[in-house]
């Protein structure tokens, strides 16, 4: 998901500025609806849309005009893939809450990688957990709420903030605990945000404590939710395309 799709016209495809295009991608169990921006008279842009499954999806570039019937113009297939990424992801989901896992994770930070790697991880892994179906009742600190904060614990946080992942930390920071876990004291005694200050992540840092803290910029280059229920609706602010998203 979030990737840039550009689709080429034909000559006979070149029409009038007041024909919309736009694309549908029908899978096996959702459908997506996404609008195009137009470049130039024979280029479209727009936003590939998070799909809930690895498979090969029908994509139909469709054409509406007002007062005229819908036009299919082209059609092709879609292949959506389960990378790293998404793995990583799911493993990490899977494990808030579980000591013996997040433990794990920290030998991860005993090879400190090239900033670039760290970078592209973040990116990466961030983007896959927005678009992961986490259950209603997930939550950073996990599924135990008996819990209290001045239990010593490994949090999602805590691995986030070690490794200096800027943009999967803001992603926790908006879900179900992830303000709680701020406070939450690890086994050597550091939070979330003591970790921050003590390696130099200043813009993490500034992320964790300033109330009035905005997202990192690099998310603006990504979808965001306008509506979820049924069915939901991103907007990609960038592209200025909306994506719907329901049940086929």
């Amino acid at each position: 998901g979030d990737s840039v799709i550009t689709v080429q016209l034909t000559e006979e495809d070149k029409v009038e500025d007041d024909v919309v295009f736009y694309l549908v991608f029908t899978g096996s169990t959702v459908q997506h609806c996404t609008s195009t921006r137009k470049i130039n008279p024979g280029s479209l842009e727009t936003i590939s849309p998070g799909h809930d499954c690895c498979e090969t999806v029908k994509v139909a570039l469709c054409a509406s005009r007002e007062g005229h019937p819908v036009l299919v113009v082209a059609e092709e297939s879609f292949h959506f893939v389960q990378d790293e990424a998404y793995d990583a992801a799911q493993f990490l989901a899977t494990c808030a809450g579980n000591q013996q896992a997040l433990n794990f994770t920290r030998f991860l930070d005993r090879s400190r990688a090239p900033a670039a790697d760290v970078d592209f991880l973040d990116e990466k892994v961030a983007l896959a957990f927005r678009h992961l179906k986490l259950p209603s009742e997930w939550n950073v600190l996990g599924a135990d709420q008996s819990l209290t904060e001045n239990i010593p614990r490994e949090t999602l946080m805590h691995f986030a903030v070690r490794l200096g992942l800027l943009r999967l930390t803001w992603f926790l920071l908006q879900q179900p605990g992830g303000r709680g876990a701020l406070s939450v004291h690890n086994n050597e005694g550091a939070t979330p945000v003591s970790l921050a200050l003590e390696r130099g992540y200043q813009k993490l840092h500034q992320l964790l404590t300033e109330e009035e803290a905005k997202e990192p910029d690099s998310w603006s280059t990504l979808s965001h939710t306008v509506h979820s229920g049924d069915y939901s609706i991103k907007h990609h602010r960038g592209l200025d395309v909306y994506m719907l998203t329901t049940e086929a």
